[in-house]
Parts: C-alpha cells; structure tokens; sequence
C-alpha cells in the first residue's frame, strides 16, 4: 500500500495556511491541520473538512503538541500588523515557545520543518533589495518589535537546532503575500485597499503613497514553500520568498479603484511608527536553488482577489 506522507501545518486555517492544506491534499497528501483560530478562521477550511485525509485540530503551539508526521510547515503566528500588536506577548510567545514545541517535535521525529520566516526581519531597511545576507535594522523595543524580534529569535532557533541536532530546516522569509482567504479586517494594505472600494469609501494612505511593496500572488508563494521543502538538506536557507516587482501604494490604491470600478476617492493619513519605506526581496537564491520565479502579474492577482472580496462582502 502506498504510504501518504503527513504533513502538519500549524496556522493551517490562516491566510497561507488555508492555501497550502488545499494544495497539499490536491498532492495526495494527509494534512493535519492545527490552529487555535486567534488570528485565523474555520471558514477559510471548510470546504476541505469535506476531504477525509483533512483533519483540523484546535490549539495553541504555545503548548506542546503530540502527533506523529513526514513533515512540518509551521506557519502559526498572527502575521498582520493589527493582529500581532493587539496582544504583543501572545505574538512572542507564538515566535519563540512555539518554535520551540514545533522544533522539539521535529527532533524527536526526525523531520524535516519549515519556518514561515518574514521579511520583517530587515526592519526599515538601509538597503534595497534585500539580500538574504544583509542583518537588517530593526528597533528592538518599537511596536512592531514583538513581531520583528519574536520571528529574528525563531531564525536563531531553527539555526540552533540545525546545528546542536541536525534537524532540517527550511527558513523562508515571506514577503508581502495576497490572495483569497485573507482577512478583510487584517489591516493589510492589499485587503484595506479593496474593502475600501468595494464599499466605495475613501481609500486611505498613510503618508504619502511613495512609499513602495513588492506584492506575491499566494498560489505564487505557496509553489515556493513546496520547492523549497523537497530541496534536501543542505538547504536551509534563510531564503527570500516574494515577487520583486515594486509599485508604489498610490499606484496600488489606483489599480484597485479601477478594477474595482469603484467610485473611491483618496485620503491621505500620518505614517505609523517604524513602517518601512521600502520592501523589495532579492530572490536569486530562490531561482537558483528552487528555479522559482512568481508568475503571477499584479492585476491579474489583485481581480482574483477583488472577486473573492466581492462574494465574502456580498456585492
């Protein structure tokens, strides 16, 4: 008999989560799914209770967690600015004790686990693009310091663990990343922007819009989470996984309007603290050791986008 292999994903019902038990079930996998729903929601796996080789378990990572898996994507951990501020030690604590339980689990099992890294790592960086070898400049004690610090102190974990006890690990440093199934109320530019003109309010720009993102459709992202998991073990990253392509947030909050054919206007607010004025990953090591590259253009993602708003918004 053909033996499936079992992956376990932790923050298996949020935004990336969501996309990548879909994706793994479409690959003849057994997913197990954990989440404790704090950021995240049944409604984005629903669909996928349906599928019996699907199993959805409620509970924090800040406990630890006893079930026999192939593989582990941890990926829990409010990503969102809104989420990861609202309760600053809930978000180290998702960084560091779950890292720590999910690496533990993987020691005793003996495989290999993925870290949902992010490019908040850089900080406000002093150089762009960002290349994985550069340390970034981030404020230790700011207001985004829970999520910055809590996802620099997990790298050293894996790193750590990598070394003491030869764990494989795959560090992936997630860039902005949009799609269906996120949270129209996650404070997210992309998501923001188009519940704005979806309801034909002002769309509201913090600054001056000249700040610039670099924007990965998620089916884009979630391609490189696979590659990047069957590479064998002398890959562990860090590796940098998002779409350089570089627009501005006024020409992001443009686009929207138009394909939207929403009648918004635009406001403009002060900047919040530490908000990076730029973003923009150097993926060469993703194309040379994953021969990825993102496919999918911006307009093309953001009409994906709209229209799974559209429906969730019912307009």
């Amino acid at each position: 008999m053909h033996h499936r292999k079992r992956i376990l994903v932790t923050g298996g019902s949020g935004f990336l989560g969501s996309h990548l038990c879909k994706r793994l079930l479409d690959e003849g996998m057994d997913v197990i799914c954990v989440d404790n729903f704090y950021s995240g929601s049944r409604d984005t796996v629903l669909d996928l209770l349906k599928n019996p080789h699907f199993e959805l378990i409620r509970h924090d990572i800040t406990l630890p967690l006893y079930v026999e898996v192939d593989e582990i994507y941890n990926l829990a951990c409010p990503a969102s600015p809104i989420h990861y501020q609202e309760n600053p030690i809930h978000t180290i604590k998702a960084c560091l004790l779950g890292s720590l339980n999910m690496l533990g689990l993987a020691k005793r099992l003996r495989c290999k686990i993925f870290q949902a890294s992010t490019s908040e790592v850089y900080g406000d960086p002093e150089q762009s693009p960002q290349k994985e070898s550069y340390w970034g400049n981030v404020n230790p004690n700011g207001i985004r310091s829970c999520y910055d610090e809590g996802k620099r102190c997990a790298e050293s974990l894996f790193f750590s663990f990598h070394r003491e006890n030869n764990i494989a690990i795959k560090v992936g440093r997630i860039f902005n990343t949009y799609g269906p199934n996120m949270h129209p109320k996650d404070g997210r530019v992309v998501s923001n922007f188009i519940v704005q003109a979806l309801t034909n309010k002002p769309i509201t720009i913090y600054g001056d819009g000249s700040q610039t993102r670099s924007f990965c459709y998620v089916d884009d992202l979630i391609e490189c989470m696979i590659r990047f998991m069957q590479t064998d073990a002398s890959v562990t990253g860090p590796i940098n996984m998002g779409n350089p392509g570089e627009f501005t947030i006024l020409s992001l909050a443009q686009t929207i309007i138009r394909l939207s054919n929403s009648s918004s206007t635009i406001t403009y607010l002060p900047l919040p603290g530490d908000d990076p004025k730029q973003r923009k990953p150097d993926i060469t090591l993703a194309k040379t050791l994953l021969s990825w590259t993102p496919t999918v253009p911006l307009e093309e993602g953001l009409t994906k986008t709209i229209r799974y708003f559209a429906k969730l918004l019912n307009i």
